[in-house]
């Protein structure tokens, strides 16, 4: 387990950028709820980004430091798992990360209950499939999608703005799906 090299914290935020935009800053300095309390003398301590075997995980500086005390070999993971670097050199977010970009999202979208489980299957979000979606929304954008219980279901690339969405043929592609709450079940010997 070591600190990410330039090139590769390059990498890991432009990617969480494009999902979360200026809310980086809220993830990157956002302080750990563990470690020694300010009350007693110490100062709150901070999450980091630590890569360990190919995959990048986000964890607080007190539980990386107690992580030190495993051997590489034995270790399986520390903090959340936000995703992995390729045999290519590129990054891609894993749904592990969920639930860190659904809390600092900037662009959002909301499936009807009837579509919850055609995208948990793995199938893109259709202009019928969509209950609300934000107002700004531009083509190629990151946006995480929710249920219209506000629950967290996916993340992906927008394929039309939301202004195109209005004007589209409802069998049309709105969200191109890069993973979902689906893929625990579809890809569980590989997790």
């Amino acid at each position: 387990m070591r600190p990410l090299d330039e090139k590769e914290t390059t990498a890991v935020f432009e990617k969480l950028f494009k999902f979360v935009g200026p809310n980086l800053k809220h993830i990157v300095e956002r302080p750990a709820l563990e470690g020694p309390p300010e009350e007693a003398g110490g100062k709150p301590g901070r999450y980091c980004f630590r890569l360990h075997k190919n995959r990048v995980y986000y964890a607080s500086e007190s539980l990386v430091r107690r992580a030190t005390n495993v051997a590489r070999d034995r270790l399986v993971a520390v903090g959340t798992c936000i995703g992995k670097f390729t045999k290519g050199g590129s990054f891609r977010l894993t749904i592990h990360g969920l639930d860190l970009l659904a809390a600092h999202a900037r662009r959002k979208v909301w499936v009807k209950q009837t579509a919850e489980k055609s995208l948990t299957s793995g199938d893109h979000v259709l202009k019928s499939d969509l209950s609300r979606i934000s107002e700004n929304v531009v083509a190629g954008e990151g946006v995480v999608v929710f249920s219209s219980g506000d629950v967290p279901l996916a993340f992906g690339i927008a394929a039309k703005s939301a202004q195109d969405c209005r004007k589209m043929d409802p069998k049309g592609i709105v969200i191109l799906n890069q993973a979902d709450l689906g893929e625990y079940l579809r890809s569980e010997d590989d997790l």
